[in-house]
């Protein structure tokens, strides 16, 4: 009893958390579609067989299917494909193009962060103007209200989701009895909308639209938009909740566009079809439908803004982006977590491309190029893996998806000169970020003054002997103890400053996700020891809890921050990311009352 239970509240909790996304773009996905096309029955018939078999082969087999089997203890998304990848390569070069792919993945995967909460809160509250008196509800009001809306859901964030997610499960529960429900009165109406299941009308589609079908597969897309959140988010709940959830989830979507497509056949002429479909069968449930939807969204919202926190999470502790200062929100749980400059970045990202665009409709000529150019690299991924692991069946399947998701990436870049420029544009953001700081970090760590370990330890042997020692133990904070930085033998030598106790402090990124370990090496001279801490890339740790477990007792902490002088516009530029940014040190959290940052000029 008590597994099923456990059980329940997985699938409640990935319905809230994970298919957000994916089950508000019923919303709008056909509403834009025919927007392109004549609602004839052919048309319908070939556009509903495109939905039912794009999610069945990008979302279930391509995500719920191949990618899930692909994970690092539990843990999925691009950064563990780059980490599963990357463990194998021997040459540098393919180590490099493997860092880019996944570099361009992450950036495509957080301008999606973007557009996600803009298209789908504007498609909500666009329905307002089918309540009675409301019809004439001007486009600046609808933006405004979206806008309002974002703002409040931004604003929630430092707060912690842990007592907001607890309602998302059930609210979504609610949310896809209601597309089933829909849809099924629609479907009774003209059964014969079911004939669409067949493949062969998706194909008689595209073999007889030439070029104005091809187009629409850049709108008929957007039913699989968050498909790759089953992947991404696999490691906050597991992937059997959420592949039990796909399983109820799927069928629900499926039956909800053959009843928006039936509605259609019914109703030419509607423009809002999932809208006017409600309004059509259940007037009275109109208004709590409309509510429901604009909720729904916002859970889609925020499963994107706390996926875009992991993201950059992983981002910094696998040293490709910033160290931007992390919040906890969450005594118990340390994965829940808020990060400040990346969400009023959002917000003010969202804003704009609302007033930018205005229309959901309109906004969709921007969506869907990042999403399939996400799922296009994941799939490219996915071949190689398979191909090293000699997996001759699932090589074959995932040639087959990426091949699948490449045609609806080429669909997609007409939208560019239509508003898809806006998508590229956002994801360049991070892209030029994570490039900057990675080259940045390279190029200031051959700038830095290092000292080979055997030449210290000869020097520092010799004034530990002769010098006056302080009581007490120092810490002294360093990428490898095999090379001691500049401001290490500048306080040691310099200024003289020897204890009694002096330990190197390395924190280490290790290839999996999880687990947390401290211990000593072997010292390397008396007085002088290494204290070696290993984290899994998801891991948030509580330095000051481990150095306590190891019975270090520390007086003072020293560590090193760099002055970078240079004339070069893109350093320069670079050297604002580093004074913005919070030191290593910050971000792990040490006791500030007994930190020492000692400054060393770096002219790059």
């Amino acid at each position: 009893m008590h597994e099923k239970q456990t059980t329940l509240q997985g699938i409640s909790k990935s319905l809230g958390l994970v298919f957000g996304d994916i089950g508000t773009s019923p919303i709008y996905t056909l509403t834009v579609v025919f927007l392109i096309l004549k609602p004839t029955q052919e048309n319908i018939f070939g556009v509903l067989s495109l939905i039912v078999w794009t999610l069945a082969t990008l979302v279930t087999i391509q995500y719920a299917w191949i990618a899930m089997n692909l994970s690092r203890r539990g843990e999925g998304g691009t950064i563990v494909l780059k980490e599963i990848l990357s463990a194998g390569l021997k040459s540098r070069r393919s180590r490099v193009f493997i860092s880019i792919v996944s570099f361009i993945g992450i950036s495509l995967l957080m301008g999606d962060g973007v557009i996600t909460p803009a298209i789908s809160i504007l498609s909500a509250v666009e329905g307002a103007v089918l309540i009675p008196g409301f019809a004439a509800l001007p486009k600046t009001a609808i933006v405004l209200i979206s806008m309002v809306i974002a703002i409040l859901l931004f604003s929630i964030q430092s707060r912690g989701t842990e007592k907001v997610a607890g309602a998302f499960g059930p609210l979504m529960v609610i949310w896809f009895i209601s597309l089933v429900g829909f849809g099924v009165i629609a479907i009774i109406e003209a059964p014969g909308v079911l004939a669409a299941l067949n493949p062969y009308h998706g194909l008689k589609f595209l073999a007889s639209n030439g070029m104005t079908g091809f187009i629409a597969l850049g709108e008929i897309i957007l039913c699989a938009t968050g498909g790759e959140a089953l992947y991404a988010d696999m490691g906050h709940l597991g992937a059997k909740p959420i592949r039990q959830a796909w399983s109820s989830v799927f069928p629900a979507l499926v039956l909800n566009y053959l009843g928006q497509g039936a509605f259609l056949i019914k109703h030419p002429d509607a423009k809002n079809i999932l809208f006017e479909m409600v309004n059509h069968y259940a007037h009275i449930l109109y208004i709590p439908f409309l509510l429901l939807s604009i909720m729904a969204t916002i859970i889609a919202s925020q499963a994107m803004i706390s996926g875009m926190f992991s993201i950059v999470y992983q981002g910094i502790t696998t040293r490709v982006m910033p160290m931007f200062k992390v919040d906890y929100t969450s005594r118990e749980r340390r994965s829940q977590i808020y990060i400040g400059s990346v969400n009023w970045a959002l917000l003010l990202a969202v804003l704009f491309i609302m007033l930018e665009f205005r229309e959901s409709s309109k906004l969709a000529a921007a969506y869907g190029l990042a999403v399939t150019g996400t799922m296009t690299l994941t799939g490219i991924m996915m071949i190689w893996i398979f191909t090293r692991k000699k997996s001759v069946l699932y090589t074959a399947i995932a040639v087959v998806v990426t091949l699948i998701d490449m045609m609806y990436l080429g669909s997609n870049f007409y939208k560019i000169p239509h508003g898809g420029y806006w998508s590229l544009i956002l994801a360049a953001v991070p892209l030029a970020t994570i490039l900057l700081y990675t080259e940045g970090q390279k190029k200031l760590y051959r700038m830095m003054d290092f000292m080979p370990l055997e030449a210290f330890l000869l020097k520092f042997n010799r004034v530990y002997a002769t010098s006056s020692k302080i009581s007490g133990t120092v810490l002294y904070l360093l990428k490898d103890a095999k090379e001691i930085p500049f401001y290490v033998t500048q306080t040691m030598f310099f200024h003289g400053i020897i204890y009694e106790d002096n330990i190197f402090v390395s924190i280490i990124k290790r290839d999996d996700p999880y687990g947390i370990t401290g211990f000593f090496n072997p010292d390397l001279a008396p007085g002088l020891r290494v204290f070696e801490m290993q984290m899994g890339y998801m891991e948030v740790i509580d330095v000051e809890e481990i150095l306590r477990e190891a019975g270090i007792e520390e007086r003072v902490v020293f560590y090193g921050l760099e002055d970078i002088s240079t004339k070069n516009v893109i350093w320069k530029m670079f050297a604002v990311i580093k004074r913005l940014t919070p030191p290593f040190i910050k971000f792990y959290k040490f006791p500030p009352r007994k930190l020492h940052g000692v400054l060393t000029k770096v002219d790059m």
